[in-house]
């Protein structure tokens, strides 16, 4: 199964993909940044892509190192703000929130296009619960999904590491008009962990761990040797009557096959649960797909 957000998401936009390159409109501005999936040539020639790019990512002597490997520097071809507003109307009534994006010095703007179909997940499962469902998002960046789970009615917990990416969550939290998600930086493993321990029970989890990380306190993170000790602690605290559940991984290398044998073996309640798994992925304009990450998913 491949997943592609909605057409009708209309501030976001892939225009062209090749070459090792990916040309997004996000809002009213144009990037152009490094997708090493990206194998084939581009459709619009390199002439039109200058016209249209307001800004290019390059990248820097971290490039092709572990952890290191999406740093550099933003190159402005055209005037455009350092930071900016997008807003995202889902398919299902009632899913929208706003998100402040911004250029970093990782390549990265503050939202992941693909992850959409996943917001409509979380969306329609916390939706199904009714009343205030307990979710928890672990490794959750600026919060997207955290928002999803909000707009629905959710009593959100957002984890991140990085205090300032939890900063720039409450800000998306703000700037759409929600509130009372609870904020929390530190380690997804100890958190998790405590959770269980204390006997703490979650009806929606949220996974999208990176390849490599570390903690607030310098713990470190390396997801081949972490994922499933991370599973079994998760295991503890989802709930096993109702809810649901999202992995979502980049790692290259890792398929859909092999994270649902990694969820059935991590999430000893996986087998009362109803499991789907497959690919996210951008549809460029000429029709060209690209793959970005796989997902595993549970829900009753």
């Amino acid at each position: 199964m491949v997943e592609f957000p909605d057409r009708n998401w209309k501030d976001y936009e892939l225009l062209d993909s090749g070459n090792g390159l990916k040309l997004e409109r996000f809002g009213r501005f144009v990037l152009s940044r490094p997708e090493p999936k990206a194998l084939w040539t581009p459709s619009l020639p390199a002439r039109e892509w200058d016209s249209l790019t307001h800004t290019r990512f390059r990248p820097g002597a971290g490039f092709g190192k572990a952890g290191k490997e999406d740093s550099g520097t933003w190159e402005m071809l055209r005037p455009m703000d350092e930071q900016w507003l997008i807003g995202y109307s889902g398919a299902q009534a009632g899913l929208k929130f706003k998100l402040r994006l911004g250029l970093t010095s990782f390549k990265h703007v503050g939202v992941f296009p693909e992850q959409a179909p996943n917001w409509e997940f979380i969306y329609r499962n916390t939706k199904a619960l009714g009343g205030t469902p307990k979710v928890l998002n672990l490794f959750a960046y600026t919060g997207a999904a955290s928002l999803a789970a909000k707009a629905a009615g959710a009593d959100v917990t957002h984890l991140d590491s990085v205090r300032q990416v939890v900063t720039w969550a409450r800000t998306n939290m703000e700037f759409s008009d929600l509130d009372s998600i609870r904020w929390v930086v530190e380690d997804a493993m100890k958190f998790a962990k405590r959770e269980a321990r204390r006997g703490n029970v979650y009806q929606g989890i949220i996974l999208d761990p990176p390849a490599y990380g570390h903690g607030p306190d310098g713990e470190k993170w390396k997801l081949d040797e972490c994922l499933f000790e991370l599973l079994k602690a998760v295991s503890g605290i989802l709930d096993p009557e109702k809810g649901f559940m999202v992995l979502n991984l980049y790692s290259n290398g890792y398929s859909a096959a092999l994270g649902e044998t990694l969820v059935r073996q991590g999430i000893v309640q996986a087998s009362s649960f109803k499991m789907e798994s497959g690919e996210l992925a951008l549809n460029d304009s000429f029709g060209k797909a690209l793959p970005l990450s796989i997902f595993v998913r549970l829900s009753k």
